[in-house]
């Protein structure tokens, strides 16, 4: 219950789409148990901890709830191994002859490493440790994915090589494409965009992409990828200045989905290309979507600044976000 809109908001995003404190700081715990068990591994690949990277939304602090995944990225030594990438982005790895580290995980009758090889041997690895030995552990096409009845969520355990700086001064992390070979990423740039977006607004952005990730999570249009979602917020901001206001600026990306949502969106990374795949069909639901809850805003935004209506304003928003958002009382 709430007696002004802010405090609607303060109250909706402490109690509904933010992750609880305590939880993140257990999931933090169980992360940092489970590096320093996989760092400590007998019989295992030479590891450069040194280039380890936590990525996803969870490490981006965009997560919302429930907490449902982790993501780790483990990078491993190449030792003289190199790689070379064909013309649709599969990157191959090629150990050097006699490699101890590796020529026992290629692909039969070839040069190449295989990455389901490199993450079965994760998997065995992970369950010789004590604490994981009724874990549900599994190769998840990139990763290793496993559970523990003690958590509500699942590790995302992936391994990579880093590639040396090219001429352009960039490196790449590359990891498993979920058929045996490889592919280039770089979490890299996603994390220290959204650092950047977000303190060059004073620190707002966050919960604006995650309120909105709340916003598509319900079941009135089609689903957006988050990683979709993310970046066409980021986008916004980057050429946009938050208004100080999170409802004004709830509004104000409702009002660029409504066009934005046709338009291709070109992977900041560099890599992927476009990641806006959504059918057109779905595109012109979102737009609908987006279009009638930019109009129930505004109305929500009339109410409370202009005849200082709360409790109106309030039961707009409620037709936005539903029932979990505070009531007026």
């Amino acid at each position: 219950m709430a007696k002004t809109v802010s405090s609607a908001f303060t109250e909706f995003m402490r109690n509904t789409v933010n992750l609880e404190s305590q939880k993140v700081e257990q999931a933090r715990r169980s992360r940092d148990f489970l590096k320093s068990k996989i760092s400590n591994f007998d019989d295992f690949f030479p590891l450069y901890s040194d280039r380890n990277i936590d990525y996803g939304s969870f490490a981006r602090k965009t997560k919302i709830r429930e907490l449902d995944d982790i993501d780790m990225i483990f990078t491993l030594k190449a030792n003289g191994c190199t790689w070379f990438e064909d013309y649709n982005g599969t990157v191959y790895l090629n150990p050097p002859e006699y490699s101890q580290d590796y020529n026992n995980f290629c692909h039969p009758n070839s040069l190449n490493l295989n990455s389901r090889k490199i993450i079965n041997k994760f998997i065995i690895s992970l369950k010789s440790i004590p604490h994981y030995t009724k874990a549900n552990i599994h190769r998840n096409m990139q990763s290793v994915s496993f559970t523990l009845d003690s958590y509500d969520w699942n590790f995302d355990i992936v391994p990579a090589f880093m590639t040396t700086e090219d001429i352009f001064g960039k490196s790449y992390y590359l990891i498993p494409d979920g058929y045996g070979n490889w592919m280039k990423t770089d979490p890299r740039i996603d994390r220290a965009r959204v650092t950047r977006i977000n303190q060059k607004n004073n620190g707002r952005i966050l919960d604006i992409i995650r309120i909105i990730k709340y916003w598509q999570r319900r079941a009135t249009m089609p689903s957006i990828s988050s990683y979709l979602l993310e970046n066409i917020v980021l986008e916004y901001y980057e050429n946009n200045n938050s208004t100080g206001y999170i409802d004004f600026d709830i509004r104000d990306i409702f009002r660029y989905l409504v066009d934005r949502i046709y338009q291709d969106l070109q992977d900041p990374k560099g890599i992927q290309g476009n990641i806006n795949t959504l059918t057109f069909e779905d595109k012109i639901k979102i737009s609908y979507k987006a279009n009638n809850d930019f109009t129930i805003a505004n109305n929500a935004i009339r109410f409370e600044t202009q005849e200082k209506n709360h409790i109106s304003s309030i039961i707009e928003w409620r037709k936005i976000f539903g029932s979990n958002f505070p009531d007026y009382g």
